[in-house]
């Protein structure tokens, strides 16, 4: 594999699942803190209140990341700490965002920006959450200052990570903050991300005049039948539209799908939160397109599931998470994206795997992770030189971190972290992956 010297080699965080300092520089609660508390929701109780300490511990994360050798370094902000209650900005809470980006910046790591990873705050759920409209307002004055304060700062901006897991995960299955499981709140909430979204593009390009790119990150999986019968290609039909076009569609085609809008109705009594305006509104262009791609979906018929979807068994070799590793089902999901979709620039916002990381005698031997990046960088390779211009990589993740509903018991980061002492441990992966970013993927060695 090889890529040009243009091409963006990075690694990716998130706020609340690194951060910690939970009550620190002005930080109130976000829903991740409350849905922590619920019983049974994450990994034997796990919370993000210390999670990798990088509040404290951001200089020498930096350096790790300089010392990687990557171009940019992608992270989220924490919409508790710069509005911890409505209308009330927290100037204590940015000077943490500037001064992290400014001491990338000094490094010569370029800081990839999202807004919104999940932690919404407390006093947004409290008031109705993504449900309200309101909500769009909200999110509109948080970003206007991370624009205000930052943008000078920033290489690129994404607004929102993944509405699926936050809408769907959030709303509608109930295994993400906050909790609910109602699909005509999912919907909405949804909707009113992805609205939030084309209006913080507007308020970027339109009243700041901005040069800094900005664009969206969706977690896409392409989905398969397991069999060539008319209800299992029912079946994919479904999830696909679930999973995917309920995202794609009105980001760049200013339009729900239809046959999505009419299994939904059976939840979503009406659809007169769409108002005149918004679709065009969302559909408003950007400058990239960021996706997370993880792996393959591979479904049956089943009439019992209200979406008549489930999951099928595969014989494909799995990560730690117990997802297929699809590196051509991949390649299908870029191709199927510039025939239907759009002409923008693509980063792949995150992609990596978690394993059952073992530190001995002050190693990490982790192989399979070796294997599983090596490959969809190979393809990210293969589809450049098809012309599909996909323009960077974020490995996920820098460091092993508080995996959502899972807690600290899956292991996604190229770097171990021992959560006792804090202690940072290159794994051999993220020695392999320095060598690629070195030589471009010239001459990396598959065995570290």
């Amino acid at each position: 594999m090889k890529f040009d010297k243009q091409f963006t080699f990075g690694t990716a965080t998130s706020s609340y699942q690194i951060e910690g300092a939970y009550q620190e520089g002005g930080r109130t609660p976000s829903i991740w803190d409350m849905f922590c508390d619920i019983p049974g929701k994450v990994h034997e109780g796990h919370n993000g209140d210390v999670a990798c300490d990088h509040y404290n511990r951001y200089e020498e994360d930096i350096q790790i990341i300089k010392d990687l050798g990557v171009d940019s370094y992608r992270f989220s902000i924490a919409w508790p700490r710069i509005f911890p209650a409505k209308g009330v900005y927290n100037a204590e809470g940015m000077a943490f965002y500037k001064t992290l980006a400014k001491r990338l910046r000094e490094e010569g790591i370029k800081p990839a920006v999202t807004l919104y990873h999940w932690d919404l705050p407390m006093w947004a759920h409290d008031e109705g959450g993504w449900v309200n409209r309101d909500s769009v307002k909200w999110f509109l004055e948080y970003a206007e200052v991370c624009f205000r304060e930052l943008d000078d700062l920033v290489d690129s901006w994404i607004t929102h990570n993944e509405p699926w897991c936050a809408g769907f995960l959030g709303y509608h299955l109930g295994v993400h903050a906050p909790g609910h499981r109602n699909l005509d709140e999912a919907v909405r909430a949804v909707h009113h991300m992805l609205l939030s979204h084309g209006e913080a593009v507007n308020m970027l390009k339109q009243d700041f005049k901005s040069k800094t790119s900005i664009g969206i990150t969706l977690n896409l999986s392409p989905v398969y039948p397991k069999t060539d019968s008319v209800n299992d290609r029912l079946a994919a039909n479904n999830s696909d539209g679930y999973s995917n076009r309920w995202f794609l569609d009105p980001v760049f085609k200013g339009s729900y799908p239809v046959d999505m809008m009419n299994l939904f109705s059976k939840y979503v009594h009406s659809y007169d939160f769409i108002k005149e305006g918004d679709l065009e509104t969302i559909s408003t262009p950007c400058d990239f397109f960021g996706i997370n791609y993880y792996s393959r979906g591979l479904v049956e018929f089943n009439a019992a599931n209200d979406f008549l979807t489930a999951g099928a068994h595969s014989d494909y070799e799995k990560t730690g998470m117990g997802w297929d590793i699809a590196p051509e089902e991949f390649k299908d999901l870029i191709r199927r994206l510039r025939n239907e979709y759009t002409n923008l620039p693509i980063y792949i916002t995150e992609n990596g795997a978690a394993y059952d990381d073992k530190l001995e005698n002050g190693r990490v031997n982790d192989q399979k992770r070796i294997d599983y990046v090596n490959k969809h960088l190979q393809a990210v390779s293969d589809l450049n030189e098809e012309g599909m211009n996909i323009q960077g990589y974020f490995l996920w993740s820098l460091l092993d971190n508080f995996e959502w509903s899972f807690g600290y018991d899956k292991r996604f980061g190229i770097i171990y972290v021992d959560y006792q002492t804090q202690e940072r441990v290159w794994k051999d992966s993220a020695r392999w992956y320095s060598e690629v970013v070195k030589n471009r993927g010239a001459v990396a060695p598959l065995n570290a």
